[in-house]
């Protein structure tokens, strides 16, 4: 095994510097855009392989922005709540603006990959670092911040290959999941959008001249004897509990208003449960277990599985309007109101149909989910012991197949 050093993240790279902000008043730099720019509220992820804002090939030319990169660490100065201290690896030449943290390693001195773990294990350590008004991080401190590395560059490409298998395996888990969820999106807007379930000759009921008649409640035209179903019919209840509730090992999915659960050691819910966020990014999830949810999440259950899982799809297809008709000047937020009133057309025998086609669909999305949260769990318990040694790496290390 090689000797382990304190090397400040300077002496490993070849630059570490910051984008800036084209001037927003002239519309040459943000018309055509093509260029993508990286902001912190991307950062968080492993990988970057796009933006959510793009700039002109003329900013470029006329102004100091450079394009970093692939394999470049950007690291978030400034942020609110967690986002500052998040970091990626960007995946493609990108800019970014001033508040992403740069860093070009020398991969001559160290595996880009490497370093990006071990800095995941100094989030709260980064944090720290603030200083100012806004607590913002700044490049000279990140320059000047050291970190614990083997000399061997074999060596930090082991310890990185056994922490990059864990996340490969997480990311083909969201990608299927990703698959399946459009698959039941496209299957749900098929029969209860455009109402082209197979009627009793096995062809699509409207297109094949299905009688369609308005129905007021809903305010458009559903298949004749068709009824409507009301989220409000499910037992709808909220958390009781404050967001400060979670604990750092507690064994029970704690859902606050993000769409990621906590932990916490006590739970209030058991069973299968549609999860609404009455604030925040208002999102909607399906879980199971035993849980506990914040004050502000709603909690949908029923005895009945199949009315649980016919109405999630509704609830899926309502979240923009719910986000749209939110309330409050300040911080937005929904209303048991508004969760009750989430509805959709109703035919029992057809309803029980799709539940039939949906519910292994959502068997195998919750089967991901769910090897997703162990497999994250031992990751994160890898981690700072392959960073300071507490595990070792074997020098004859190929990956794991």
């Amino acid at each position: 095994m090689s000797e382990w050093k304190l090397k400040s993240l300077k002496d490993l790279s070849v630059s570490i510097t910051s984008g800036l902000t084209p001037l927003k008043s002239n519309s040459e730099y943000w018309d055509n855009p093509v260029i993508p720019w990286l902001k912190t509220d991307q950062l968080g992820e492993k990988y970057i392989w796009d933006t959510n804002t793009k700039i002109s090939e003329i900013a470029l030319e006329k102004t100091s922005l450079k394009l970093y990169p692939p394999k470049t660490l950007s690291i978030a100065m400034y942020g609110e709540g967690k986002t500052r201290g998040n970091i990626s690896i960007i995946m493609k030449p990108m800019a970014t603006n001033q508040a992403c943290c740069n860093i070009m390693i020398n991969e001559e001195k160290a595996d880009f990959e490497y370093v990006y773990y071990y800095l995941k294990t100094q989030y709260e350590s980064l944090r720290n670092l603030s200083s100012g008004v806004r607590n913002n991080l700044n490049a000279n401190d990140i320059k000047n911040y050291e970190i614990r590395i083997p000399e061997s560059l074999v060596e930090q490409s082991n310890i990185s290959k056994i922490l990059s298998v864990l996340d490969q395996k997480i990311a083909i888990n969201n990608q299927i999941n990703e698959e399946l969820e459009a698959m039941a999106k496209t299957l749900y807007n098929y029969w209860f959008v455009q109402f082209d379930f197979p009627d009793e000759n096995g062809k699509p009921y409207k297109s094949s001249g299905g009688k369609m008649v308005y129905n007021d409640q809903l305010k458009r035209e559903i298949p004749e004897g068709w009824g409507v179903k009301q989220l409000g019919e499910l037992d709808i209840a909220t958390g009781k509990r404050d967001a400060n509730f979670g604990t750092e090992n507690g064994q029970y999915d704690f859902w606050t208003t993000a769409n990621e659960p906590i932990k916490a050691d006590e739970y209030s819910f058991e069973g299968k449960a549609i999860l609404i966020a009455g604030n925040g990014n208002f999102y909607i999830n399906f879980t199971e277990g035993k849980f506990e949810a914040y004050q502000r999440t709603y909690v949908i259950q029923s005895a009945d599985e199949n009315e649980l899982l016919f109405m999630y799809p509704a609830c899926l297809q309502s979240i923009e309007k719910l986000r749209k008709g939110s309330n409050g000047s300040i911080i937005k937020y929904i209303t048991i109101g508004d969760v009750q009133n989430i509805s959709q057309p109703h035919c029992p025998v057809i309803a029980n149909m799709f539940v039939d086609i949906f519910r292994p669909i959502m068997n195998a999305i919750q089967k991901n989910k769910q090897q997703n949260q162990e497999l994250t769990q031992l990751r994160d318990w890898l981690l700072p012991m392959l960073m300071n040694g507490q595990v070792k790496v074997e020098e004859n290390f190929r990956g794991v197949k």
